[in-house]
């Protein structure tokens, strides 16, 4: 916590980080607060006082806060929109002291030149976190991601992929995987150059230097192989830091790293990680139209869980129609003691992807989030309390905001990077709303049974 030390010398938070989408930065908030560092996650750029006096409701980790971070949406918006989001975000951060900012990215580099583009966000972040190198840690050992020798890999199911041949990267509807090496794959978006830090200079241990000039600031690329290797990265970090914050470019990988590089010194045991309380019903809303999303939809309707498809085309007719359709519809499942299950899509091929496609160019997401989140609320609204899953990025902040929730922490993990989490909402009705956020690609089949505890 940002307070005063008995010799009146300031405490920085261990951590400040932006999450450029919704659900990995609940990432994150999990990995950090599962290995011994509670973080709260805030949905706009809190004042220093709010994030001093912020209160934790499970006390995941501890019971003092001591890294914290913004969500945001950064991936999918074009450069000028990004410019836009990120500048009084990282303006407000830039206030409160911590040791590390990580401008979090995704573990798979979803991104583009003309989506979510890591070099202009890493450009302006240096405006106000300088730093003399910038870190650039991508791997996730913990979420089956791993950097070898600059390229990146991802496993699923029991084969692991170079990214570019990966069966669902490869084939992403807006940020394709093209290349596997991380270099060429951002020289597409930066000019910056890389210096390289392999798993033989990680075998070495040798502390890592920052170039020469100022002025030719260069990203230095991880490669992370095993968990260990996150932890060492962590602890040569500290070893390199100066006073003020270190900017990071990294997944959650790095979150591990730092947690449990402080875990170890601190000389903490491991915390008995909370399970689950068991529900008799859930509601799920799903945007996203992932293929491992639309096993779990399909897993959950062989389970007895009740599948309600809301129609895309009817949206774009008669919004408010199709919105009032799918909250009755919701409703009389939930009444007749059932969870509903609403989603837009059943995997990348469904044919309502390309019909929507045709029929509205422009806004897709904004109209499906939007329609997602007004029927989630008003569902919620007349439901004390019924614990909710929200699937994909985009659907997950709209539907945050329609229930103004501001903050989240984590309550308990379900899958790797897409926990159980406590909502603090500035409306009664959906403070303490049991929630999570998760990615498309997050979870094994049976998720939304696993949630209902």
């Amino acid at each position: 916590m940002s307070t005063r030390d008995d010799s009146g010398t300031e405490e920085k938070f261990i951590l400040s980080f932006y999450g450029d989408d919704f659900t990995g930065s609940t990432d994150v908030m999990e990995t950090l607060a599962l290995n011994g560092l509670p973080a709260a996650l805030f949905l706009k750029t809190p004042a220093l006082d709010e994030v001093n006096n912020f209160q934790l409701k499970k006390n995941i980790g501890g019971d003092k806060l001591r890294a914290f971070g913004v969500a945001g949406i950064a991936r999918s918006l074009e450069p000028e929109a990004m410019k836009k989001e990120l500048e009084p975000v990282f303006s407000g951060l830039a206030k409160i002291p911590s040791h590390f900012f990580q401008y979090k990215i995704c573990s798979t580099l979803d991104s583009s030149p003309q989506y979510g583009n890591i070099g202009i966000a890493t450009d302006l972040a240096l405006k106000y976190f300088p730093s003399p190198m910038i870190p650039f840690i991508v791997g996730a050992p913990f979420l089956n991601r791993f950097v070898a020798f600059s390229n990146l890999f991802a496993r699923l199911d029991d084969e692991t992929y170079r990214l570019d041949r990966h069966p669902v990267m490869s084939r992403h509807p807006v940020t394709p995987m093209q290349e596997g090496d991380i270099r060429l794959h951002m020289a597409r978006q930066s000019e910056r150059q890389f210096s390289v830090y392999d798993l033989i200079h990680l075998a070495a241990g040798a502390l890592p230097k920052a170039a020469g000039n100022p002025d030719e600031v260069k990203y230095l690329l991880f490669d992370t192989l095993t968990n260990e290797d996150l932890v060492k990265i962590g602890s040569l970090l500290f070893k390199v830091k100066g006073k003020s914050p270190q900017l990071l470019v990294a997944s959650s990988g790095i979150s591990f790293g730092i947690a449990r590089h402080i875990q170890n010194e601190e000389k903490r045991k491991d915390q008995p990680v909370m399970k689950i309380p068991p529900v008799k019903q859930i509601l799920v809303a799903a945007g996203s139209c992932s293929p491992v999303t639309a096993r779990q939809i399909e897993y959950a309707l062989k389970s007895g869980m009740r599948g309600l498809r809301i129609d895309v085309l009817n949206l774009v007719e008669n919004q408010h129609k199709e919105i009032d359709r799918i909250y009755q519809k919701a409703l009389n499942i939930l009444n007749d003691g059932n969870s509903p299950v609403l989603y837009t899509a059943l995997g990348p091929d469904d044919p309502s992807i390309n019909e929507l496609e045709n029929k509205l160019s422009k806004n897709r997401n904004i109209l499906l989030g939007e329609s997602i989140g007004e029927i989630v609320s008003q569902i919620l609204a007349g439901k004390d309390k019924l614990r909710t899953v929200i699937v994909g990025g985009d659907t997950s902040g709209y539907v945050t905001r329609y229930l103004q929730i501001y903050a989240l922490e984590t309550m308990a993990p379900v899958a790797p990077g897409a926990p159980l989490c406590m909502a603090h909402a500035r409306d009664a009705r959906f403070d303490g709303l049991e929630i999570a956020l998760k990615g498309g690609q997050n979870g094994k089949d049976d998720y939304f049974e696993k949630i209902m505890g």
